[in-house]
């Protein structure tokens, strides 16, 4: 079975993690990977996990999660999924495709890449 997460759930994600490795509060960060799924997705998954329980499954991953490395994260997430049958896609592309094409001026305002933009 493939479970995708959308440009916004994985930016989501990202970001609550960054703030994981900035402050260390993993509670919201399990809130927000759990809140990426839908409520179909999570049956699914509960059906496949020995204990039926997402949230403790969650529970481990962070527990085994360094908390250094937002992609240490997605990997701990696609392979404790891949080991139950789930294939876990990202619209990683797209989200960085889209920080590409936005960078902060010195001012910490957006800079808009000129190259990118037609007349």
């Amino acid at each position: 079975m493939d479970i995708y997460l959308d440009r916004r759930a994985v930016r989501r994600i990202r970001l609550s993690a960054q703030e994981v490795i900035e402050e260390g509060d993993k509670e919201s960060l399990r809130d927000d990977i759990l809140d990426a799924f839908t409520e179909e997705q999570v049956e699914e998954i509960e059906r496949r996990l020995d204990n039926a329980d997402f949230f403790e499954f969650l529970t481990d991953v962070l527990d085994e999660w360094s908390g250094d490395d937002v992609e240490e994260l997605f990997e701990l997430l696609e392979t404790q999924l891949g080991e139950i049958g789930i294939d876990l896609k990202t619209d990683v592309k797209n989200d960085e495709e889209e920080e590409e094409d936005v960078d902060l001026d010195e001012d910490g305002d957006e800079d808009i890449d000129e190259d990118l933009i037609e007349d």
